[in-house]
């Protein structure tokens, strides 16, 4: 029984919503948030990245730069250029790139369900992460961009989206990456009550992505619950997202590339991978077709690596192509126990091409390995089990937009 509430948004003015809309805190580092700023001074990233008020000897995380996404909300608010809805909403935020359409309900879920794991997930968060959005949602007093969930299609909901979309959004643009945004508001009472009752009937909800910005709106709900600053059905309780229905979405595949041959020769490192792959070299760019499939770059050759039978599994994690590569290469041969701290890998979304890996190779790097994608049903299985996935498992394009929806839990 799944509680997702409407609520009250704060999003831009009309006119205003193709300047302010940025792309996630997370894709740029500090230098390339500074120049995005400075290029469009009402681009959200503004105050998503407060630091690009400051000079660079200002910490990222001093709590001044907090205080100014604070400040920079209320005055944005003040000069009209976010309104708020006079009455709780939800809304539709489509995005459309590359001629496919995902279409997401946009409400506030329950901060219980993700502890009672309702909302279940699929990857570990890392503390320092979290401490980031913490500060920034609990010192602003706002949550600021949607988290990314995603449930079992079903025909009602379907039937309903496809109902609202006969209207015009209040919102339709194209940003500069060509993908097209609109948003509808949904504040019909009877609509309204239809979906909540859709989304109680629920057993479990998905995140797809967004997991550091979960964990911190949930731990920011939790820390003024003991305040005793909520009463349990307070704004803090809830933590906006954006829910997608799982026939809509597309997963990428995630790559990776790896700065060292471990110490062995091309022929040695093909005569080991044999063990547990049957190679075959390729003529030309070879991206993978199925599940079992991987292709690797290296020396300027494409092979393509297929699974052998009696190395698979049907394990929900132990399946995931990503395991296996994880399990018998990178850590088998390469000795990369943990990903997310060895510096001899790193880690290439699908968004960018096999050429960006060709070109790591040619630039830092020795070998690269193309993925298939992870698939949805693969994402639910293994969060079903309360498992999780091994690091970069899943990309998700397009990004949502932050300054969309802010959600006020002052």
């Amino acid at each position: 029984m799944a509680n997702i509430k409407p609520f009250r948004a704060y999003r831009p003015a009309k006119g205003l919503e193709d300047k302010i809309a940025a792309l996630p805190y997370d894709v740029y580092n500090r230098a390339e948030a500074k120049t995005v700023v400075e290029n469009n001074r009402l681009s959200f990233l503004a105050i998503d990245r407060a630091e690009t008020q400051f000079s660079d000897d200002v910490s990222t995380y001093d709590n001044k730069v907090y205080d100014k996404a604070r400040e920079m909300i209320i005055d944005w608010i003040k000069k009209g250029r976010f309104i708020q809805d006079e009455k709780e909403c939800y809304y539709l935020y489509q995005e459309e790139w590359r001629g496919r359409k995902q279409t997401g309900i946009v409400g506030c879920a329950s901060i219980d369900d993700y502890q009672n794991q309702i909302i279940k997930k699929h990857e570990n968060t890392l503390a320092a992460k979290e401490q980031d959005r913490i500060n920034h949602i609990d010192r602003t007093g706002f949550q600021t961009g949607p988290i990314f969930l995603s449930f079992c299609s079903n025909d009602s909901i379907d039937a309903f989206i496809e109902k609202c979309l006969k209207n015009d959004p209040v919102y339709d643009f194209t940003s500069d990456d060509e993908v097209t945004h609109r948003v509808w508001v949904i504040d019909i009472d009877d609509d309204i009550a239809f979906i909540r009752d859709c989304f109680y009937r629920m057993d479990a909800i998905y995140i797809a992505d967004g997991h550091h910005r979960c964990a911190s709106a949930v731990k920011v709900g939790l820390k003024r619950r003991e305040e005793g600053l909520s009463d349990g059905n307070s704004e803090s309780d809830y933590f906006m997202s954006v829910l997608f229905p799982d026939n809509q979405l597309e997963i990428m595949d995630y790559n990776r590339v790896l700065k060292d041959k471990a110490d062995k020769s091309s022929d040695e490192l093909l005569e080991m991978i044999g063990k547990y792959c049957d190679i075959e070299k390729m003529n030309e760019q070879f991206k993978p077709t199925k599940k079992g499939e991987v292709s690797m770059f290296m020396d300027d050759t494409w092979y393509k690596l297929t699974f052998k039978k009696e190395y698979t599994s049907d394990d929900a994690v132990d399946g995931l192509d990503v395991a296996f590569l994880q399990t018998y290469i990178l850590d088998g041969i390469w000795g990369i126990k943990d990903p997310k701290t060895d510096s001899r890998i790193d880690f290439v979304g699908g968004i960018r091409g096999l050429d960006e890996l060709v070109r790591r190779c040619n630039e830092d790097c020795e070998v690269a390995f193309a993925m298939y994608p992870t698939s949805i049903s693969e994402l639910f299985a293994v969060a079903n089990e309360g498992r999780l996935m091994p690091p970069k498992s899943t990309w998700f394009e397009p990004k949502l937009r932050s300054g969309l929806f802010l959600h006020d839990i002052s």
